[in-house]
């Protein structure tokens, strides 16, 4: 055995528990995921035209991949941060 623990398999991977510790709340959490995740679906859809307006995925992602998954592995991995909502 190695002396690294495994890390249990949930619904999501990462864990769900683990990615609100990086935000102040859940909320925040998946709007800021889910905005991410558009980003990377409009990428992919770019992808054939040759017009690159959106950052395509940070980590490494298969193609069939969904964004969202891809977009809390990113967080994950500290390649997006959290900023603030800039007031109206």
């Amino acid at each position: 055995m190695s002396g690294t623990t495994a890390r249990p398999e949930g619904i999501t991977n990462p864990p769900i528990d683990e990615l609100i510790e990086l935000a102040d709340t859940k909320y925040q959490l998946v709007i800021y995921a889910a905005k991410r995740a558009r980003e990377i679906n409009a990428y992919y859809g770019q992808l054939e035209s040759g017009a690159f307006e959106n950052v395509g995925p940070l980590v490494p992602a298969e193609r069939t991949e969904k964004p969202m998954s891809i977009a809390l592995r990113e967080l994950e991995a500290g390649k997006l941060q959290f900023r603030p909502a800039e007031e109206n």
